[in-house]
Protein backbone atom coordinates (compact mmCIF):
# COMPACT_ATOMS: atom_id res chain seq x y z
CA UNK A 1 0.00 0.00 0.00
CA UNK A 2 1.41 3.37 -1.07
CA UNK A 3 0.15 6.42 0.83
CA UNK A 4 0.76 9.99 -0.30
CA UNK A 5 -0.17 13.08 1.73
CA UNK A 6 -0.51 16.14 -0.47
CA UNK A 7 -1.25 19.78 0.30
CA UNK A 8 -4.51 20.91 -1.28
CA UNK A 9 -4.28 23.15 -4.35
CA UNK A 10 -7.11 24.72 -6.30
CA UNK A 11 -6.70 22.32 -9.23
CA UNK A 12 -7.83 19.56 -6.80
CA UNK A 13 -11.18 21.27 -6.09
CA UNK A 14 -13.30 18.80 -8.05
CA UNK A 15 -11.66 15.77 -6.45
CA UNK A 16 -11.97 17.37 -2.99
CA UNK A 17 -15.67 18.11 -3.44
CA UNK A 18 -16.40 14.66 -4.87
CA UNK A 19 -14.79 13.03 -1.85
CA UNK A 20 -16.67 15.30 0.56
CA UNK A 21 -19.91 14.25 -1.11
CA UNK A 22 -19.29 10.58 -0.29
CA UNK A 23 -17.27 10.77 2.96
CA UNK A 24 -18.94 9.18 5.98
CA UNK A 25 -18.63 12.47 7.85
CA UNK A 26 -18.81 14.90 4.95
CA UNK A 27 -20.71 18.20 5.24
CA UNK A 28 -21.47 21.05 2.87
CA UNK A 29 -19.26 23.25 5.10
CA UNK A 30 -16.30 21.35 3.63
CA UNK A 31 -17.26 22.01 0.03
CA UNK A 32 -14.63 24.33 -1.39
CA UNK A 33 -17.43 26.65 -2.51
CA UNK A 34 -18.13 27.24 1.17
CA UNK A 35 -14.62 26.96 2.59
CA UNK A 36 -13.05 29.34 0.12
CA UNK A 37 -15.44 32.27 0.55
CA UNK A 38 -13.08 33.52 3.28
CA UNK A 39 -9.85 32.26 1.74
CA UNK A 40 -8.34 35.73 2.10
CA UNK A 41 -8.55 35.45 5.92
CA UNK A 42 -6.81 32.09 6.32
CA UNK A 43 -3.72 30.40 4.93
CA UNK A 44 -5.05 27.07 3.74
CA UNK A 45 -3.20 23.96 4.92
CA UNK A 46 -5.75 21.32 3.94
CA UNK A 47 -4.54 17.85 3.02
CA UNK A 48 -5.49 15.15 0.55
CA UNK A 49 -4.56 11.58 1.51
CA UNK A 50 -4.11 9.28 -1.46
CA UNK A 51 -3.74 5.52 -1.18
CA UNK A 52 -2.76 3.54 -4.26
CA UNK A 53 -3.84 6.44 -6.53
CA UNK A 54 -7.25 6.75 -4.81
CA UNK A 55 -8.28 9.74 -2.70
CA UNK A 56 -9.41 8.15 0.59
CA UNK A 57 -9.40 11.06 3.05
CA UNK A 58 -9.15 14.82 3.32
CA UNK A 59 -8.39 17.17 6.20
CA UNK A 60 -9.75 20.75 6.08
CA UNK A 61 -7.15 22.94 7.77
CA UNK A 62 -5.37 26.27 7.91
CA UNK A 63 -2.03 27.34 9.34
CA UNK A 64 -1.37 30.22 11.73
CA UNK A 65 2.27 30.59 12.67
CA UNK A 66 3.53 27.18 13.76
CA UNK A 67 0.01 25.90 14.55
CA UNK A 68 -2.30 23.95 12.25
CA UNK A 69 -6.04 24.35 12.84
CA UNK A 70 -8.81 22.15 11.49
CA UNK A 71 -10.25 24.74 10.51
CA UNK A 72 -10.52 28.18 12.16
CA UNK A 73 -13.10 29.34 9.64
CA UNK A 74 -15.39 26.35 10.28
CA UNK A 75 -17.38 25.17 13.28
CA UNK A 76 -15.62 21.80 13.09
CA UNK A 77 -13.67 19.83 10.54
CA UNK A 78 -11.61 16.76 11.29
CA UNK A 79 -10.37 13.96 9.05
CA UNK A 80 -13.02 13.20 6.42
CA UNK A 81 -12.92 9.54 5.48
CA UNK A 82 -14.62 6.98 3.32
CA UNK A 83 -14.98 3.32 4.28
CA UNK A 84 -11.60 2.85 5.94
CA UNK A 85 -10.75 0.43 8.70
CA UNK A 86 -9.78 1.88 12.07
CA UNK A 87 -6.26 0.54 11.62
CA UNK A 88 -5.94 2.22 8.21
CA UNK A 89 -7.33 5.48 9.62
CA UNK A 90 -4.72 5.43 12.38
CA UNK A 91 -1.96 5.05 9.82
CA UNK A 92 -3.32 7.86 7.66
CA UNK A 93 -3.75 10.11 10.68
CA UNK A 94 -0.14 9.63 11.69
CA UNK A 95 0.91 10.32 8.08
CA UNK A 96 -0.89 13.66 8.29
CA UNK A 97 0.87 14.54 11.54
CA UNK A 98 4.24 13.65 9.99
CA UNK A 99 3.46 15.85 7.00
CA UNK A 100 2.81 18.84 9.23
CA UNK A 101 5.91 18.12 11.35
CA UNK A 102 8.08 18.10 8.26
CA UNK A 103 6.51 21.42 7.23
CA UNK A 104 7.62 22.95 10.54
CA UNK A 105 4.35 22.92 12.51
CA UNK A 106 4.54 22.42 16.27
CA UNK A 107 0.88 21.97 17.19
CA UNK A 108 -2.40 20.76 15.66
CA UNK A 109 -5.73 22.04 16.98
CA UNK A 110 -8.28 19.43 15.92
CA UNK A 111 -12.08 19.71 15.92
CA UNK A 112 -13.71 16.37 14.99
CA UNK A 113 -17.04 16.34 13.21
CA UNK A 114 -19.76 15.70 15.86
CA UNK A 115 -21.41 12.31 15.56
CA UNK A 116 -24.84 13.69 14.62
CA UNK A 117 -23.39 14.72 11.24
CA UNK A 118 -22.00 11.27 10.40
CA UNK A 119 -23.73 9.40 7.60
CA UNK A 120 -22.70 6.24 9.44
CA UNK A 121 -20.46 5.83 12.50
CA UNK A 122 -17.08 7.41 11.72
CA UNK A 123 -15.27 8.03 14.99
CA UNK A 124 -12.01 6.28 14.25
CA UNK A 125 -10.28 9.67 14.46
CA UNK A 126 -11.22 9.84 18.15
CA UNK A 127 -9.22 6.69 18.72
CA UNK A 128 -6.38 8.22 16.73
CA UNK A 129 -6.44 11.24 19.04
CA UNK A 130 -6.14 8.96 22.06
CA UNK A 131 -3.25 7.04 20.52
CA UNK A 132 -1.21 10.17 19.77
CA UNK A 133 -1.80 11.68 23.23
CA UNK A 134 -4.12 14.51 22.21
CA UNK A 135 -5.40 16.76 25.00
CA UNK A 136 -9.03 17.83 25.25
CA UNK A 137 -8.79 21.64 25.48
CA UNK A 138 -12.38 22.73 24.84
CA UNK A 139 -15.83 21.20 25.11
CA UNK A 140 -18.99 22.98 23.96
CA UNK A 141 -22.53 21.80 24.63
CA UNK A 142 -25.03 21.88 21.80
CA UNK A 143 -28.67 20.91 22.27
CA UNK A 144 -30.16 18.40 19.84
CA UNK A 145 -33.51 16.72 19.30
CA UNK A 146 -33.25 13.11 18.18
CA UNK A 147 -36.49 12.54 16.29
CA UNK A 148 -36.38 8.84 17.18
CA UNK A 149 -36.95 9.72 20.84
CA UNK A 150 -37.66 13.45 21.23
CA UNK A 151 -38.16 15.10 24.60
CA UNK A 152 -41.37 16.80 25.64
CA UNK A 153 -42.24 20.40 24.79
CA UNK A 154 -42.48 22.25 28.11
CA UNK A 155 -45.62 24.04 29.25
CA UNK A 156 -43.73 27.35 29.06
CA UNK A 157 -42.83 26.79 25.42
CA UNK A 158 -46.42 25.77 24.62
CA UNK A 159 -47.67 28.98 26.22
CA UNK A 160 -45.20 30.92 24.10
CA UNK A 161 -46.51 29.29 20.94
CA UNK A 162 -50.09 30.10 21.93
CA UNK A 163 -49.12 33.69 22.68
CA UNK A 164 -47.52 34.09 19.25
CA UNK A 165 -50.53 32.64 17.50
CA UNK A 166 -52.89 34.98 19.37
CA UNK A 167 -50.66 37.91 18.38
CA UNK A 168 -51.15 36.98 14.73
CA UNK A 169 -47.58 35.89 14.01
CA UNK A 170 -46.92 33.67 11.00
CA UNK A 171 -43.85 31.73 9.88
CA UNK A 172 -42.57 31.72 6.32
CA UNK A 173 -39.56 30.60 4.32
CA UNK A 174 -37.99 33.87 3.36
CA UNK A 175 -35.40 35.57 1.18
CA UNK A 176 -35.52 38.92 2.96
CA UNK A 177 -32.06 38.57 4.41
CA UNK A 178 -31.45 42.31 5.02
CA UNK A 179 -34.43 42.67 7.38
CA UNK A 180 -33.40 39.67 9.44
CA UNK A 181 -29.70 40.59 9.41
CA UNK A 182 -30.54 43.98 10.90
CA UNK A 183 -32.35 42.22 13.77
CA UNK A 184 -29.53 39.69 14.22
CA UNK A 185 -26.77 42.31 14.18
CA UNK A 186 -28.56 44.50 16.70
CA UNK A 187 -29.26 41.55 19.01
CA UNK A 188 -25.64 40.36 18.97
CA UNK A 189 -24.33 43.88 19.44
CA UNK A 190 -26.59 44.63 22.41
CA UNK A 191 -26.19 41.28 24.17
CA UNK A 192 -22.63 40.26 23.40
CA UNK A 193 -20.89 43.22 21.77
CA UNK A 194 -20.13 41.22 18.62
CA UNK A 195 -21.22 41.06 14.99
CA UNK A 196 -22.48 38.00 13.06
CA UNK A 197 -19.68 35.75 11.82
CA UNK A 198 -20.97 36.22 8.27
CA UNK A 199 -21.65 39.63 6.79
CA UNK A 200 -24.92 40.16 4.94
CA UNK A 201 -23.26 39.92 1.49
CA UNK A 202 -21.49 36.72 2.57
CA UNK A 203 -24.59 34.94 3.83
CA UNK A 204 -26.57 35.98 0.75
CA UNK A 205 -23.77 34.70 -1.47
CA UNK A 206 -23.51 31.39 0.43
CA UNK A 207 -27.30 30.91 0.41
CA UNK A 208 -27.19 31.42 -3.34
CA UNK A 209 -24.45 28.81 -3.73
CA UNK A 210 -26.14 26.31 -1.39
CA UNK A 211 -29.89 26.89 -1.69
CA UNK A 212 -30.70 23.36 -0.50
CA UNK A 213 -28.55 23.76 2.61
CA UNK A 214 -28.92 27.36 3.82
CA UNK A 215 -32.45 28.62 4.45
CA UNK A 216 -34.01 31.56 6.27
CA UNK A 217 -37.28 31.23 8.17
CA UNK A 218 -38.90 34.36 9.61
CA UNK A 219 -41.72 35.22 11.96
CA UNK A 220 -43.89 38.09 10.79
CA UNK A 221 -46.47 40.28 12.44
CA UNK A 222 -48.66 42.44 10.21
CA UNK A 223 -46.16 41.98 7.38
CA UNK A 224 -43.15 43.04 9.49
CA UNK A 225 -40.24 40.70 10.21
CA UNK A 226 -39.88 40.36 13.99
CA UNK A 227 -37.59 37.33 14.24
CA UNK A 228 -35.92 34.57 12.32
CA UNK A 229 -33.81 31.43 12.25
CA UNK A 230 -31.18 30.51 9.66
CA UNK A 231 -31.07 26.76 9.14
CA UNK A 232 -27.94 24.95 7.92
CA UNK A 233 -29.37 21.72 6.55
CA UNK A 234 -27.63 18.42 5.81
CA UNK A 235 -29.08 15.04 4.89
CA UNK A 236 -29.78 14.13 8.52
CA UNK A 237 -29.56 17.38 10.49
CA UNK A 238 -31.38 20.70 10.56
CA UNK A 239 -29.08 23.04 12.51
CA UNK A 240 -30.08 26.50 13.73
CA UNK A 241 -27.06 28.58 12.77
CA UNK A 242 -28.46 32.04 13.56
CA UNK A 243 -31.37 32.89 15.89
CA UNK A 244 -32.73 36.35 16.71
CA UNK A 245 -35.85 38.40 17.37
CA UNK A 246 -36.43 42.07 18.03
CA UNK A 247 -38.26 43.46 21.06
CA UNK A 248 -41.61 43.17 19.29
CA UNK A 249 -40.87 39.54 18.45
CA UNK A 250 -39.71 38.72 21.96
CA UNK A 251 -42.85 40.22 23.47
CA UNK A 252 -45.01 38.15 21.09
CA UNK A 253 -43.18 34.80 21.47
CA UNK A 254 -41.73 34.75 17.94
CA UNK A 255 -38.96 32.24 18.62
CA UNK A 256 -41.31 29.81 20.35
CA UNK A 257 -43.50 29.80 17.25
CA UNK A 258 -40.52 29.56 14.91
CA UNK A 259 -38.94 26.60 16.65
CA UNK A 260 -42.22 24.78 17.18
CA UNK A 261 -42.91 25.13 13.45
CA UNK A 262 -39.40 24.16 12.34
CA UNK A 263 -39.24 21.10 14.58
CA UNK A 264 -42.45 19.81 13.01
CA UNK A 265 -41.34 20.81 9.50
CA UNK A 266 -38.12 18.79 9.62
CA UNK A 267 -39.40 15.76 11.52
CA UNK A 268 -40.42 13.77 8.40
CA UNK A 269 -37.06 14.18 6.65
CA UNK A 270 -34.34 14.55 9.31
CA UNK A 271 -32.96 12.49 12.14
CA UNK A 272 -31.84 15.46 14.25
CA UNK A 273 -32.79 19.06 14.93
CA UNK A 274 -29.87 20.94 16.47
CA UNK A 275 -30.20 24.28 18.29
CA UNK A 276 -26.49 25.10 18.51
CA UNK A 277 -24.17 25.62 21.45
CA UNK A 278 -24.99 27.29 24.77
CA UNK A 279 -21.46 27.66 26.11
CA UNK A 280 -19.18 30.68 26.36
CA UNK A 281 -15.56 31.51 27.20
CA UNK A 282 -14.05 28.49 25.50
CA UNK A 283 -16.76 26.15 26.77
CA UNK A 284 -16.09 26.82 30.47
CA UNK A 285 -19.23 28.89 31.07
CA UNK A 286 -22.71 27.47 30.54
CA UNK A 287 -25.39 29.96 29.49
CA UNK A 288 -28.08 28.40 31.65
CA UNK A 289 -30.96 30.54 30.38
CA UNK A 290 -30.18 29.77 26.73
CA UNK A 291 -29.65 26.08 27.49
CA UNK A 292 -32.94 25.79 29.37
CA UNK A 293 -34.86 27.38 26.51
CA UNK A 294 -33.49 24.81 24.06
CA UNK A 295 -34.00 21.84 26.37
CA UNK A 296 -37.61 22.90 26.90
CA UNK A 297 -38.19 22.15 23.21
CA UNK A 298 -37.14 18.55 23.84
CA UNK A 299 -33.43 18.68 23.09
CA UNK A 300 -30.54 17.11 25.01
CA UNK A 301 -26.77 17.42 25.10
CA UNK A 302 -24.30 16.66 22.29
CA UNK A 303 -20.64 17.64 22.55
CA UNK A 304 -18.46 19.71 20.24
CA UNK A 305 -14.88 18.93 21.27
CA UNK A 306 -11.51 20.51 20.49
CA UNK A 307 -8.16 18.76 20.95
CA UNK A 308 -4.55 19.91 20.92
CA UNK A 309 -1.78 17.66 19.60
CA UNK A 310 1.87 18.47 20.16
CA UNK A 311 3.83 17.80 17.00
Amino acid sequence: MTVTVRRFTQDQTSAWNAHNGTALNGHFLFDRGFMDYHADRFTDASLLIIRDDTLVATLPANVDGDTIHSHQGLTFGGLLTGRLSTDATLTLFEDCLNHYRQAGARKLIYKPVPSIYHRRPAEADLYCLFRVGAQLVRRDVTTTIDYRLPGELSSRRRRGVGKAQKAGLTVRTDSRWPEFWDILAQTLRERHGVAPVHTLPEIEMLAGRFPDNIKLFTAEQAGETVGGVVIFETADVAHAQYIASNRQGRDAGALDLLFSTLIKTYQPTKRYFDFGISTEEGGRVLNQGLLTQKEEFGGSAVMHDTYAIAL
